[in-house]
């Protein structure tokens, strides 16, 4: 929750306190809050998206969106007693509300005859490292993971599909290949260059080889490829068609407030479900400003979006468009996990400068070193402080500044740019996108 309103107060630092009132801002850091000041002189205002509150009752609103299906027959008339179903779930790293879409899709297929035997559970990793039983158990609750069969997806488990009109080779799990009937499910929010999660982002990255997540993924620096776009996104159109190749036959997805609170589901046609669940997102999330910051501070908006750096880095994307070319980005993330993905976190070993790493991407594409050339692309342009719970050796390692806290990285920030600089406050930088 955000909590914000002038009070009088003697800042941390004095730098902070040019006239002696200081608004007061509370966001969320992994599982707790972070509190700082920003001089009210400076503060331009919050960006987030508009307030809904969550539905009273979210497997209701689950088993809403199922009767009424977008695009599609019901559930239970397009399975049957015979299909072998797989039903995809997302990874710990996502905010995807599974304990609760799971109950009214399971009661679904029980009610088309479906036993409890062939149905299989997966959990999409794409290339993110597994997961502990407890970290399972949690995702799906303690009945479903008891009565059925829960497994992880594995990359190097995949076989050959076919292959998209952009040249992609569809590599998916073999037990997703196997099974005659798949859901998905997931949750709908910006995604940095696939326009929004959730839809078809369950198969490709969610259960794909490493060589089809990788192909996919190199067309990110398209200019197409962006937070909120979906006609003409490059990596969007490529992953829908893979799934509509491999087949994915129903999907149920959720719309979440920052409170990560279930406000919406959509359900039916894995594209037109998706269609609507995106439409209604944007119209909530979408913040339009007339003027840029000369510092943005920035949060995912906790756990698990602030799991790691990996993770965290998608705030950044979304603050660019409310930054001045040059400015310094604040980016707020506890960082549990550390840095992420192995090869995301192997890049920092190697002591490599911002530009070297821009330049290798055009030469050559290595998933999850892609998202450290992206960050070294943003860093070339502006400036990134991180304010993080990473150890000491890790910060050395990295190649923009870290802090422990938001006041000494914004006191730094003032020095560099100005008492007068401006602040724009994202605390739900994965649920926000501005618009100038």
């Amino acid at each position: 929750m955000l909590f914000f309103y002038p009070i009088e107060t003697k800042a941390a630092d004095d730098r902070l306190n040019t006239e002696g009132i200081n608004m007061r801002l509370s966001i969320r850091y992994g599982r707790e809050t972070k509190d700082f000041f920003v001089p009210d002189r400076n503060y331009m205002g919050t960006l987030r998206p508009k307030h809904k509150k969550g539905v009273k009752d979210p497997e209701k609103e689950v088993e809403r969106a199922l009767h009424h299906p977008i695009g599609s027959p019901k559930l239970r008339e397009l399975v049957s007693s015979k299909d072998k179903v797989v039903v995809l779930v997302s990874d710990i790293s996502r905010p995807s509300p599974s304990r609760l879409l799971l109950p009214p899709v399971l009661k679904e297929l029980a009610e088309a005859g479906v036993s409890n035997k062939k149905i299989t559970i997966v959990f999409g990793l794409g290339i993110h490292r597994n997961q502990t039983e407890d970290e399972k158990r949690a995702l799906v609750g303690d009945y479903i993971y008891s009565h059925f069969r829960c497994i992880e997806h594995d990359v190097e488990n995949c076989r050959y599909s076919g292959i998209s009109s952009k040249g992609t080779p569809i590599e998916v799990f073999a037990e997703v290949k196997d099974a005659s009937f798949v859901i998905a499910t997931g949750n709908i929010e910006y995604h940095y260059y696939a326009g929004f999660s959730g839809g078809a982002k369950a198969l490709a990255p969610g259960v794909c080889s490493r060589r089809t997540i990788e192909q996919n993924h190199r067309r990110f620096m398209d200019p197409g490829a962006r937070p909120g776009k979906i006609r003409g996104n490059p990596v969007r159109e490529d992953l829908e068609e893979m799934a509509r190749k491999v087949g994915i036959d129903f999907m149920v997805n959720a719309v979440l407030n920052p409170e990560k609170q279930v406000i919406k589901a959509v359900a039916g046609d894995v594209t037109a479900a998706h269609r609507q669940g995106a439409s209604f997102l944007d119209k909530l999330s979408r913040v339009c400003i007339e003027d840029k910051a000369d510092i943005v501070i920035v949060a995912p908006g906790g756990y698990p979006r602030d799991i790691d750096l990996y993770q965290t880095h998608k705030a950044m994307e979304h603050a660019l468009p409310a930054l001045k070319h040059g400015g310094i980005l604040i980016t707020v993330g506890q960082c549990s996990d550390g840095l992420g993905v192995g090869p995301f976190a192997r890049v920092f070993d190697e002591g490599k400068r911002p530009i070297e790493l821009v330049e290798e991407l055009k030469k050559q594409f290595v998933q999850g070193r892609h998202v450290a050339s992206r960050i070294a692309h943003i860093h070339l342009n502006n400036e990134i402080f991180l304010v993080s719970d990473l150890s000491q050796s890790t910060k050395e390692k990295l190649f923009f500044k870290s802090f422990n806290s938001v006041e000494k990285a914004l006191s730094l920030a003032f020095d560099k740019k100005g008492k007068e600089a401006t602040v724009w406050v994202m605390p739900f930088g994965i649920s926000t996108l501005p618009s100038v």
